[in-house]
């Protein structure tokens, strides 16, 4: 089996996929500093087009996924109801968690609001 490291976004507050997110995806290595490895962008339903990670780019480490959930939320206020404060409660989520071993899935969902989120290991 194939080690990879996959993510979604919903959007709870407006009950969708966060298409459009920005996330980033770094490798806390050495702790605390870390490395950017990647860039992408949550596409319509609300995933990226491919792992994140997989295979032998896929290690046993410290990673952490950032969600640009503020700028995504400020510019769905432009077409909703929703009235953001200033300076946001929310701007950036960073959700940091250990990979063990690195032949599994590790799936990593965010659950996110203007005012909330939740995250868990999904399969």
């Amino acid at each position: 089996m194939t080690g990879k490291l996959t993510t979604h976004v919903l959007d709870t507050a407006h009950g969708c996929p966060a298409a459009g997110l920005t996330i980033e995806l770094w490798r806390m290595a050495p702790p605390p500093l870390g490395v950017q490895l990647k860039t992408v962008t949550a596409n319509d339903d609300g995933r990226t087009d491919a792992p994140l990670l997989e295979g032998p780019d896929l290690a046993v480490g410290v990673y952490e996924l950032r969600f640009a959930v503020g700028p995504y939320f400020t510019a769905r206020a432009v077409d909703t109801a929703i009235d953001l404060p200033n300076p946001l409660f929310l701007d950036w989520v960073l959700i940091r968690f250990g990979i063990a071993d690195a032949s599994a899935h590790y799936h990593v969902p965010l659950l996110c609001s203007p005012w909330a989120y939740s995250t868990y290991r999904g399969s």
